[in-house]
């Protein structure tokens, strides 16, 4: 066994395991050969409790330590994260900010100009994708009506679908707004370039869109540009609403790409590394929450991929008196997070947000890093179930689970008494069953497993199992 143990808190994060039941819908009207596999959700989640059951053989603990990532990725997904190209990103940021504003309530009409210029520069990128994606991938506008400072209009969320390959394997949203304020929020017409917030967190979901297209994946992925985010992110609540309606209300995760470009602040103090924000129930932030440890569980995986960018958990939903679309998702009980540089340059709608401020190096490794995971999360072997703990006549523990058939190994994930983030990491390969004293020490609160693949790739962690801490 190996274990890895910080001496700072550890971050890691995604996801939790789900059950779904098959409900088919079309997104797109494009070729592909099935519609993604959705399901409703009839109960909440609850908290994975522990079995105990006191017959077994003796165990001893065993330890030691690591300094390398858990896992090396075969050379087919490493080669797919060097696809992710800077030029893409530049032209991308750079073509969105030239449309000078994209409010809410500027015009729609023109191509060079306004809120309608980068919707339909968005679609014809998703078209582009569908295009090279052999009917894997399929292109939707999804319209919805609005109002803001007492203007109706009619917005785009532009969507991408990329099927999945596993029956009942679920889908990832992964989501990005493309509407743009200045300081002045009623303003219209003035100068709002929005280049890192958020035309950087476009410009990545396109790429990861386009790269990720050219195979499928066990899970479908579905790719969002949402409008109205900035005037109270009225599109990716329009598009939650437009998926219960569908019936298509399970999510097995939500991940907001929300201002990945900037690495250093006006002061030039740099900082490459992303935060990672999540909360649970109308914005009440819980440790034990499925937003939380979906964001814990990305940063584990973030590590353990050896992602180009670090990843750290914070402890609350945003930052402090902000918000973001991942918010629409967990009010409805969705797992959600957002991802967002650590260094934030301009505060919110500043007219400096401007393309020559962005760090193209930065947000194509922070780009990787959100495809890295996606990767893993959506084709990564499921986690084991059936976890418990036995204890011998001297009450030491050993904890059990039952066998992945494709499994090359196992992480187990511990969460400490008190932490957002998984602290220690411990590697497995001999086997189902791991003997760790420390199990019923009362140190950890919780714990989850993972499966390693024989191509190196990890996938969801299992719930999170209470150890009564």
């Amino acid at each position: 066994m190996k274990i890895r143990k910080k001496s700072h808190k550890l971050s890691f994060a995604l996801i939790i395991w789900f059950a779904f039941v098959l409900v088919a819908c079309n997104l797109g009207t494009t070729p592909a050969s099935q519609p993604p596999t959705l399901a409703p959700r009839n109960t909440s989640t609850p908290i994975a409790t522990l079995g105990y059951s006191g017959t077994g053989d003796q165990v001893v603990e065993v330890a030691g330590d690591i300094t390398t990532p858990v896992a090396n990725i075969d050379v087919e997904l490493f080669n797919l994260t060097q696809q992710v190209d800077v030029g893409r990103l530049r032209t991308h940021v750079e073509t969105l900010v030239s449309f000078q504003t994209r409010h809410v309530n500027s015009t729609q009409t023109r191509s060079d100009y306004g809120i309608g210029a980068a919707s339909t520069y968005i679609y014809n990128q998703f078209l582009d994708i569908q295009t090279n994606s052999q009917g894997r991938f399929t292109a939707q506008s999804l319209p919805f009506d609005m109002q803001w400072g007492g203007l109706p209009t009619r917005q785009e969320n532009i969507v991408g679908v990329l099927q999945g390959t596993m029956p009942g394997a679920g889908f990832i949203i992964i989501g990005a707004h493309y509407d743009s304020i200045n300081t002045d929020f009623q303003d219209a017409t003035g100068f709002a370039p929005g280049a890192n917030d958020n035309a950087s967190g476009v410009a990545g979901l396109i790429e990861i869109a386009r790269v990720l297209s050219q195979r499928q994946y066990r899970s479908s992925i579905i790719f969002v540009a949402f409008s109205a985010e900035e005037v109270g992110r009225l599109g990716s609540k329009a598009f939650v609403t437009w998926t219960q309606q569908q019936g298509l209300v399970d999510v097995a995760g939500m991940i907001n790409i929300d201002s990945i470009g900037n690495s250093n602040n006006r002061n030039g103090i740099v900082n490459e590394s992303l935060r990672i924000f999540s909360c649970e129930e109308e914005a009440i932030c819980r440790d034990n929450g499925l937003s939380r440890h979906m964001a814990r569980s990305m940063e584990l995986l973030g590590f353990a991929h050896d992602s180009p960018l670090e990843m750290i958990v914070e402890r609350s939903a945003d930052r402090d008196g902000r918000y973001g679309d991942h918010f629409s998702f967990s009010e409805v009980g969705y797992p959600a997070i957002r991802i967002i540089n650590t260094m934030e340059e301009f505060g919110n709608g500043s007219t400096q947000d401007t393309a020559d401020h962005v760090e193209y190096p930065f947000l194509r490794q922070a780009t990787q890093s959100i495809l890295l995971m996606t990767i893993a999360i959506a084709d990564g072997p499921p986690p084991p179930r059936n976890i418990t703990i036995r204890t011998d006549a001297n009450n030491r523990p050993t904890l059990i689970w039952e066998a992945v058939p494709e499994a090359n190994g196992y992480i187990i994930a511990l969460r400490e008494v008190g932490s957002s983030r998984y602290d220690r990491v411990l590697e497995w390969a001999d086997g189902t069953a791991l003997p760790y004293e420390p199990l019923t020490s009362g140190e950890f609160a919780g714990l989850a497993i993972g499966t390693r693949g024989a191509n190196g790739l990890i996938g969801r962690l299992s719930a999170e199992y209470a150890l009564g801490g």
